[in-house]
């Protein structure tokens, strides 16, 4: 971490202790020390930009020769993580010079802990989590790097076969028991913001619960919990076991949100350059490749050593040709979409909703914070080497649950006036 920046967030915040059982995040709050609301801000800003500007120093051209090829990349077994597997699989890696290992992990905290120490040199991890790692909302700030999306879109909301026909929306699931995959996770966030949205409070009028995908499917059978909103194939999965059905795809509720990256620590981008550039030129192509292919990759990625899924569960999740065990048939090719463009509108409401539930408390300028750690530009760049056409601008604005957020609304989202 950089000297300079790494004094300024120590000197600017305060984690408090957490006692969240799964992922030691709940309730870890940050708050400003004794500065005013201007000193806190500016200060902010400056170790940001000190950090913005050593990584954008050090993403230069195209990589020649890699100085780190042999890497170890850890991964969550759902198809979020497809373009990962393909870029494995298609040797996408080796034609940039990289010699990748793919380790797997049952959960976030278990991936998060391993990126914080070392054991690996990239992972794939939820979008919100570069963020929460580099204001270092579960210890001490780490900054991180967004390399590139992994996916959009690929979640829903999945509810126990015994609720079919008795729920038609977010008012209905007061009192239930739902899970998350993490709390810095979009599953969470968007959760919340679809129960608020119907006046039901997801603090005190249900129970929402940290469990590792993998879980989810055998403890909705079993009814230890109602339903969760989670990443796909477990979705699918609960359909194909007779235990659940999909009450709403996430794409119903924003079309285009991002779900899940790829990211490294700010100091391998400045120490590895032309291997941070190798890894997102990998998967730019992997991702384009993925989209042109999704049938054609099934068998691949529901390997084993993968996602440890039945083909034709994963076929419907890439497909988008699937039962949503209510007697419904449909074709939503992007059911779950693969554009690694990492906007960085993404970030800002991301950092609405970490501030709106009091994960932290954020007194700084979002814009900046997101430059400092979404990599839009280097991915526009990798497209552009690709023949790829990439968006000329970072920020877009977003349609959410029929609301529209646009990075000036950042103040009124953060605090729940929608």
């Amino acid at each position: 971490m950089n000297t300079r920046a790494g004094k300024t967030f120590r000197g600017l915040i305060h984690v408090k202790s957490c006692s969240c059982r799964d992922c030691n995040a709940s309730n870890n709050i940050l708050e400003a020390n004794s500065l005013s609301r201007r000193e806190f801000t500016l200060a902010f800003a400056g170790a940001v930009l000190t950090m913005l500007y050593d990584v954008k120093s050090a993403i230069a051209s195209p990589p020649q020769e890699v100085e780190k090829p042999e890497l170890t990349i850890g991964f969550i077994p759902i198809t979020c993580a497809t373009p990962l597997f393909t870029a494995s699989i298609n040797k996408f890696f080796d034609k940039y010079g990289l010699k990748v290992k793919l380790r797997k992990f049952s959960g976030w905290a278990e991936i998060r802990d391993a990126f914080i120490s070392g054991e690996i040199d990239g992972a794939h991890l939820l979008a919100p989590l570069p963020i929460a790692l580099s204001l270092g909302v579960s210890g001490n700030p780490i900054p991180t790097r967004l390399v590139a999306m992994q996916n959009i879109n690929g979640q829903a909301i999945t509810l126990s076969s015994k609720y079919r026909g008795k729920v038609k929306g977010p008012q209905d699931l007061k009192g239930m028991v739902l899970a998350v995959p993490f709390d810095f996770s979009m599953h969470n966030f968007l959760l919340r913001h679809y129960l608020a949205s119907a006046g039901v409070d997801p603090n005190k009028d249900v129970q929402i619960r940290v469990m590792r995908p993998p879980d989810m499917v055998a403890a909705l059978a079993a009814g230890n919990i109602d339903g969760y909103l989670a990443p796909d194939p477990f979705n699918q999965r609960a359909v194909h076991e007779g235990v659940g059905f999909i009450h709403i795809l996430s794409k119903e509720l924003w079309n285009g949100h991002p779900c899940c990256s790829f990211a490294v620590k700010e100091d391998f981008s400045k120490k590895f350059p032309n291997t941070y550039r190798a890894l997102q030129l990998s998967f730019v192509e992997a991702a384009q490749y993925v989209r042109k292919n999704r049938q054609a990759i099934v068998k691949d990625v529901s390997a084993r050593e993968y996602l440890n899924q039945p083909e034709q569960v994963v076929s419907a999740v890439l497909t988008g040709n699937f039962d949503d065990g209510r007697g419904g048939k449909h074709s939503i090719p992007d059911r779950i979409d693969f554009d690694p463009y990492p906007w960085k509108s993404f970030a800002v409401w991301i950092l609405s909703q970490m501030s709106r539930w009091n994960y932290v408390k954020f007194l700084g300028d979002p814009k900046k914070l997101a430059d400092a750690i979404y990599d839009t530009e280097g991915v526009r760049k990798a497209m552009a080497q690709l023949g790829l056409k990439a968006p000329s601008s970072d920020y877009k604005t977003e349609r959410i649950m029929g609301k529209t957020f646009d990075v000036k609304d950042f103040e009124r989202w953060k605090q729940g006036r929608i």
